[in-house]
């Protein structure tokens, strides 16, 4: 269920801001509370069961009851929960999940919470204005773990159309040239890029996303035009592959490891798949950082929402930045190959000291990279308008309209889906 959609089952009485409906917030940490994951319990039952007893520790006389829901709907069951009135008290949310119990007032607000809002210098400024809603102010989640990647690519293709396999693109333009020698060297028999532009990447070739109220979309705007055009020249030159139009992430990747494309953005984890499922592709692999106008690399950010009505505000509070603190962070991040939200983690030598594997080498970069990272995907872009803009997008690729024109469409569609919301 898109984020729009879960906007609309909310309880109407609940709209109108955080509510306050809840505990007090400065009072003393006990009772018990529920706290959900979304699709950790599988890898990750031993650390959260220790993290979960570590907590009850620090603060006797509480408990945390932990529910993993699977990552298949996981939207709906928040809707749900949501219609019900029996939203946990701690909740797994990404900024997009976040924003409409925000609107509906059924996240708290940090910033105006003084109990919560005490934590924010703990965390880097990216992340945590990651949460932050447009129209609304304040933020509505605590940051937790982040993710990001380099732009793996293939060092025989590029060998292959007579590039050099150690100087891979660094800018668009760069990319741009190098996916049409490509297509022309290998007789459009290789592409160099699986996918059709996202809303990040018009965030990282420095489109402007919305508008100064937040109550708009504007990536219409000459930079976004710009890239659009880009793309439909590499799809018309073969160096944006066929099934770009329908691809999706997982489609992509397959597209990659079976060395059908030249390039394909990452992370470490796929690492070890390329490793175990595709040698050939391994012995081959070159390492770049995310291409980027504006110097800053784009940066998945998840969150924990505290439950505005929660009856144990004071312990919902205290758990969700216990599990979200430097120390359990750090403890998360080894174990799970993502990297920590709070100041000062990235500093650690986990993160900054090479040892000579290709693991350690993305690990290390994109730690750096994260340190003034942004989250390029508006907080109210939906599952929906997600969809619209691909379709336009494709419409521009196929040469039914011009790049300016599907644009136009894709931010008036968008618009439209926002004013519902």
């Amino acid at each position: 269920m898109t984020a729009v959609a879960l906007a609309a089952l909310l309880p109407l009485s609940a709209c109108g801001g955080s509510g306050d409906g809840g505990g007090n917030a400065s009072g003393k940490v006990g009772g018990s509370l529920t706290f959900q994951t979304w699709n950790l319990r599988a890898g990750y039952q031993d650390y959260f069961t220790a993290l979960i007893a570590d907590f009850e520790k620090r603060y006797p006389g509480t408990e945390v009851k932990w529910v993993d829901q699977p990552a298949e709907r996981y939207a709906d069951k928040i809707s749900a929960d949501a219609a019900a009135g029996t939203l946990p008290d701690v909740v797994n949310v990404s900024p997009d999940l976040a924003a409409p119990l925000a609107k509906a007032g059924l996240a708290l607000d940090l910033d105006k919470e003084p109990a919560a809002a005490k934590y924010a210098k703990e965390y880097l400024p990216g992340a945590w204005a990651g949460n932050r809603v447009p129209g609304l102010g304040g933020t509505y989640a605590f940051p937790w773990y982040l993710n990001t990647g380099p732009l793996f690519y293939n060092k025989a293709l590029f060998t292959k159309a007579g590039l050099d396999p150690e100087k891979p693109p660094r800018t668009y333009d760069e990319l741009f040239s190098y996916a049409r020698t490509i297509a022309e060297r290998t007789r459009g028999k290789v592409a160099t890029l699986a996918n059709v532009p996202t809303i990040e990447d018009f965030g990282r070739y420095g489109a402007r996303l919305m508008n100064e109220k937040g109550d708009g979309f504007a990536f219409n705007d000459a930079k976004g035009v710009e890239l659009l055009t880009q793309y439909v020249k590499l799809y018309r030159a073969g160096a944006l592959d066929g099934q770009a139009l329908t691809a999706t992430p997982e489609s992509s990747g397959q597209k990659f490891l079976t060395q059908a494309v030249a390039m394909n953005p990452g992370s470490a984890l796929d690492l070890g798949n390329f490793k175990k499922s595709a040698p050939t592709l391994y012995r081959n692999i070159g390492i770049t950082d995310q291409i980027t106008s504006t110097g800053k690399a784009n940066m998945y950010v998840m969150g924990l929402a505290v439950n505005s009505a929660t009856r144990n505000k004071a312990t919902a509070i205290a758990f969700a930045h216990f599990v979200t603190d430097a120390r359990n962070q750090m403890s998360f991040a080894k174990r799970a190959a993502i990297f920590p939200s709070t100041q000062g983690s990235l500093d650690d030598p986990y993160f900054t000291r090479q040892d000579g594997s290709d693991t350690a080498r993305v690990r290390v970069a994109s730690a750096k990279s994260l340190k003034t990272a942004v989250n390029y995907t508006p907080v109210l872009f939906s599952d929906q308008m997600k969809t619209a803009l691909g379709n336009e997008v494709a419409r521009a690729l196929q040469g039914k309209q011009s790049p300016q024109q599907a644009l136009d469409a894709a931010v008036k569609a968008c618009d439209q889906l926002l004013r519902q919301s």
